[in-house]
């Protein structure tokens, strides 16, 4: 017999990544939004924002709220914001700018292998052999996606570097899923939506800082409705995705197990393509097809695999 609030808590973690995976994809449309602006200026937009918004979500309880956050608490907040956020922001914009889209959709691709790969070190977590056909169906969902974009995209103008900045871009936030799923265990004081208030005021920060330096950099002259696009786009994205989406991928955390949790980030590519699909009016290719074949089937599985031992446990329990 199966536990319901096991399978609860499963069902709930799913549909969390899912949310997020949702908000997340708006993230690929940005840069389309706001073609103008440099990555930097895009990043620190977006996430200068989601700190402000943070602080005023933050502020009634701040007194409270202060008193429980150490500063060793704060240093972890810093580094994921950095690893996760600005950094990785960066990264996967100036990959898709010098070594095109392919290259960066193939490294990026392997961003649930590698969490997942990371997550079956863990105490208690299913052995590697019970995940293996979910992580090649998500290997192969990977590479039709490069595949595709290979026969879409211009050759990129500076490939060696592209590369080096899309495996830059995934060391980063292979660091912040797994640093961040494991902090969230350890600060269990801390709600989901408390921890990704705290993470906006990190990120904030760091944005804040880089802010003049993104200004400088760029050359172009903006004009006031291209400010205004780009404000309208940075409060969207820095709403929907840093905001609500974070939060749902916290609350996602607290309920999954790492080894499923990697699995969740490929809802982010699904919902990305489909974004991109309706951008340019069309329908997905036979290849673009197969690889959402290849995501939902690669999930389904690793659910599958991670239910398994929760019904062996309650059995066991009851026997």
């Amino acid at each position: 017999m199966h536990h319901p609030a096991e399978h609860h808590n499963l069902g709930k973690g799913i549909a969390c990544g899912m949310g997020a995976g949702a908000l997340w994809g708006l993230v690929f449309l940005a840069p389309e939004l706001i073609r103008s602006f440099t990555p930097l200026e895009m990043a620190c937009g977006r996430y200068v924002l989601y700190g402000l918004f943070a602080a005023a979500m933050v502020a009634p309880r701040w007194r409270v709220l202060s008193h429980t956050v150490p500063l060793r608490t704060w240093w972890t907040l810093n580094w994921l914001s950095f690893a996760g956020n600005t950094a990785y922001y960066v990264l996967l914009s100036s990959a898709v700018k010098n070594g095109g889209i392919t290259t960066t959709t193939l490294v990026i691709g392997f961003l649930p292998v590698l969490v997942t790969l990371v997550g079956s070190r863990d105490k208690d977590a299913l052995p590697l052999r019970q995940l293996l056909p979910s992580i090649i169906l998500c290997v192969a969902g990977a590479i039709c996606i490069g595949w595709q974009a290979m026969h879409t995209h211009s050759v990129a103008r500076a490939p060696f570097f592209g590369l080096l900045c899309a495996v830059a871009a995934l060391g980063s936030w292979t660091l912040y899923a797994v640093g961040n799923s494991r902090a969230l265990v350890r600060q269990r004081h801390f709600s989901a939506h408390d921890w990704n208030l705290l993470t906006g005021l990190a990120t904030g920060a760091q944005n804040l800082t880089l802010l003049p330096l993104a200004l400088l950099l760029d050359p172009t002259a903006h004009g006031l409705a291209q400010w205004s696009n780009f404000a309208l786009v940075s409060a969207g994205v820095a709403l929907l995705a840093s905001i609500t989406g974070n939060a749902l991928w916290n609350r996602m955390n607290q309920l999954l197990p790492l080894t499923l949790v990697g699995q969740m980030i490929l809802f982010e590519t699904l919902f990305s393509l489909c974004y991109g699909f309706i951008w340019e009016q069309r329908m997905p290719t036979g290849t673009q097809a197969v690889a959402f074949g290849c995501v939902v089937f690669s999930v389904l599985l690793c659910v599958r695999a991670h239910r398994k031992p929760v019904a062996q446990a309650t059995n066991a329990s009851t026997a």
